[in-house]
């Protein structure tokens, strides 16, 4: 009777053995797949979801300031249309001073540049459009 217990002790003994082999490879294959998988989604080049919600935000922001200035620019076109040109002005100097401060003075601004006289070249160049008045191809 020994003899069978013997047996069945060894084979009790080799059954548990492979039993913890078994869950061993089980786990070591776990551990590899979840490795490779990082390796492989990290390539990817995928965000966290902190980097997400930060974009996300900037987003949304730009689109309410686009919808601010589109309808400001509307406003501009629709007293344009009208001939309304020192109410955009005053309108527009208005909202900069809503805005971020200038550290330049009003009168140090520059302003929009008057078209020139006789063509399109710039004061002291140059290539002027007034035509000479002296020498051989004068009139």
């Amino acid at each position: 009777m020994q003899s069978e217990n013997r047996i069945v002790d060894d084979l009790v003994k080799f059954v548990n053995g492979m039993a913890g082999t078994v869950a061993g490879m089980g786990r070591e294959a776990e551990a590899s797949f979840k490795e490779r998988t990082r390796e492989f989604v990290g390539g990817m080049d995928f965000v966290s979801r902190e980097e997400f919600d930060a974009v996300k935000a900037m987003a949304s922001k730009a689109r309410e300031e686009v919808e601010t200035l589109k309808a400001r620019l509307d406003a501009m076109d629709a007293g344009a249309a009208r001939g309304d040109t020192a109410s955009d002005q005053s309108r527009y100097d208005q909202s900069r001073s809503d805005g971020p401060q200038s550290d330049v003075p009003q009168s140090d601004r520059p302003q929009p540049a008057a078209p020139l006289k006789g063509g399109s070249a710039a004061p002291g160049s140059a290539h002027t459009a007034e035509p000479k008045k002296d020498g051989p191809g004068a009139l």
